[in-house]
């Protein structure tokens, strides 16, 4: 049985097309690997790309791109407002189909190990991959992002898995890991006011007392002037994207403002939309019916279906 694995790394570059391109490049120069989707914006200063193939052409295909993206991005002058540890924040793998999460464990590792002893830049491991409990979160990695790395670095407490305790000043620290599907998913408010953004983010996440498998922030979009609220749908089976946007819908309200719409970064399992299709047209019984009140319902702007549901681009 062919086995399918997906790798979803993000990037502390989203303003320099040419390093973007060549992140991309050397993904593409890797045989039996396909490129899904790259996702970079401005005002988060990341590139999102996502990738898949058999486990060792995907191996591959992940130290390619941390390698190339470690020689062409400086930390030093990164500027974003998306929180990040490192030039390749974060690298997890994700099983698709025939491949177990214990794979993509021994991946991760041997992947971290890869990385910390040729290109010296310290890894930790999270998601499943995560040695202790602490690690498994990778906000709480993350936490005080890379101006705070090099102090971290010297508690004992933050030893990286892989690599010296030795602050990389260029490419700061990789985290690699393993987990499901997760979704990317961010709504945008008819508000400038980063506050309400903020205020909605920590209503609607689980470590809040929200919405169960949520983490989101909110932010200020500089190049389109408005508040947006970052999510990230951890599971999608337990808390919907329907369930997510309705309650931002509600709270904006709550806040006199407006969620205006919605955007998916990377690509979706087709199932989340089928749910949240069924959500909005409950009558609804052919497939590409429920897909099409999914993107209305969440009001989903630039969304090409042929390019952003997982199972399409793979051909299931």
């Amino acid at each position: 049985m062919k086995k399918i694995i997906e790798c979803v790394p993000n990037f502390s570059e989203g303003s320099n097309q040419q390093t973007v391109n060549e992140i991309a490049a050397s993904v593409k120069g890797i045989s039996g690997v396909v490129l899904l989707d790259v996702d970079s914006d401005k005002d988060y200063n990341r590139s999102v790309l996502t990738f898949a193939g058999s486990p060792k052409k995907v191996f591959k295909a992940a130290f390619s791109s941390i390698k190339t993206a470690s020689e062409l991005i400086d930390m030093r002058f990164h500027e974003g407002v998306h929180p990040c540890i490192g030039a390749i924040d974060v690298v997890p793998f994700v099983p698709v189909k025939n491949v177990t999460m214990k794979e993509c464990v021994f991946l991760a590792k041997e992947l971290g190990k890869k990385v910390a002893e040729e290109l010296e830049i310290p890894v930790f491991l999270y998601g499943e991959a995560a040695a202790s409990i602490k690690r498994k979160n990778l906000a709480e990695i993350r936490r005080g992002g890379y101006s705070a790395l090099e102090e971290k670095l010297k508690k004992k407490e933050w030893k990286p898995d892989f690599g010296r305790a030795k602050f990389n000043s260029k490419s700061g620290a990789c985290i690699i890991g393993a987990r499901d599907f997760l979704i990317a998913f961010n709504i945008d408010l008819n508000s400038g006011n980063a506050k309400k953004a903020k205020i909605i983010a920590s209503k609607i996440r689980e470590s809040s007392g929200g919405l169960k498998a949520i983490k989101a922030i909110g932010v200020f979009l500089k190049s389109k002037g408005i508040a947006q609220v970052s999510i990230n749908v951890e599971n999608f089976n337990v808390t919907g994207l329907h369930c997510v946007f309705s309650e931002v819908l509600r709270l904006a309200k709550e806040l006199e403002c407006r969620a205006t719409a919605s955007e998916i970064i990377g690509l979706v399992p087709k199932k989340a939309l089928l749910e949240a299709g069924r959500f909005y047209a409950p009558k609804a019984v052919d497939e590409n019916s429920l897909i099409a009140a999914a993107i209305n319902g969440l009001n989903l702007r630039d969304f090409d279906v042929k390019k952003k549901v997982l199972d399409y681009r793979l051909g299931f």
